[in-house]
């Protein structure tokens, strides 16, 4: 719930703190003014072009997640995060999506918000959080690259799939804050790969690690999983970046299974700022 966060979170244009009055965040400058929408996120992307994932986007990640594929990657995020949080802390997801992971982590005791630039994942997730009664998650429109939050106000920034913005995560962790990035691995999906293309590669270690923070650990998060017919299959597609760049030929080949079995490669970074 957003009035549960106010103390972390700035006014966009001016920069002053906020508060909520009426389900308005109002900034203590008494000029700006946001209204909170009715699943309980507020918009403050002033100045950023609208983005992030589309609608139908959001809806099939969700309906993927929810069916638990990704369990494994979750429990080892949120046992990362409670080795090196103190429960209670302040914890900001870059790039949130619809909240799966973000409303996990506000479960177990943070003092969760979540910022990205799609209003519908930021809704998803609030709806989320509000039916399952998650009081310490809170969502906001904006980007990783410009939270609206207070400098090293942050315990833990969680980075998963998204761009890690390294510059803004130093200025909103508090010294000694910790930073978890949780992506792709070489063999990561290699079973949709191979359904999809002749030629399959091994993906390539990701080029924005931060080098300005210290790293303290890499693990490795592998499993397997089998994707039951098309709905899923293809919404396990979608959330990829193959989705884009796939011809029609080739997306044909997924059409045609009725199951599909890949193993889900990750690694999970640790980093301290």
């Amino acid at each position: 719930m957003l009035s549960r966060l106010t103390d972390i979170l700035v006014c966009p244009v001016c920069g002053c703190g906020v508060q909520i009055e009426d389900k308005i965040l109002c900034c203590l400058g008494g000029k700006h003014k946001f209204d909170v929408a009715k699943e309980g996120y507020v918009n403050l992307a002033v100045g950023h072009v609208p983005g992030g994932d589309s609608k139908e986007a959001i809806a099939a990640r969700t309906s993927f997640l929810e069916k638990e594929y990704y369990a494994p990657a979750a429990q080892a995020l949120q046992s990362a995060v409670q080795e090196y949080l103190p429960k209670g802390g302040v914890l900001i997801d870059a790039g949130c999506g619809q909240g799966w992971y973000t409303n996990r982590l506000a479960e177990q005791g943070y003092r969760t918000v979540g910022f990205d630039l799609s209003k519908f994942g930021c809704a998803r997730a609030a709806k989320s959080a509000s039916a399952k009664k998650i009081e310490k998650a809170a969502y906001a429109v904006a980007s990783v690259y410009s939270m609206p939050v207070f400098d090293a106000c942050a315990d833990g920034v969680v980075n998963i799939f998204a761009p890690c913005a390294q510059s803004e995560y130093a200025r909103v962790l508090k010294p000694g804050g910790y930073l978890f990035l949780l992506g792709a691995g070489q063999r990561h999906l290699m079973g949709l790969k191979q359904a999809l293309y002749s030629d399959v590669y091994e993906n390539t270690e990701r080029a924005d690690l931060p080098d300005t923070f210290k790293h303290v650990q890499t693990k490795k998060v592998s499993f397997e999983i089998t994707v039951q017919g098309q709905e899923e299959i293809q919404a396990l597609f979608s959330m990829t970046p193959y989705y884009w760049r796939t011809s029609l030929a080739d997306k044909e080949k997924l059409s045609a299974l009725d199951s599909l079995t890949t193993e889900v490669d990750m690694l999970l970074y640790v980093y301290r700022k």
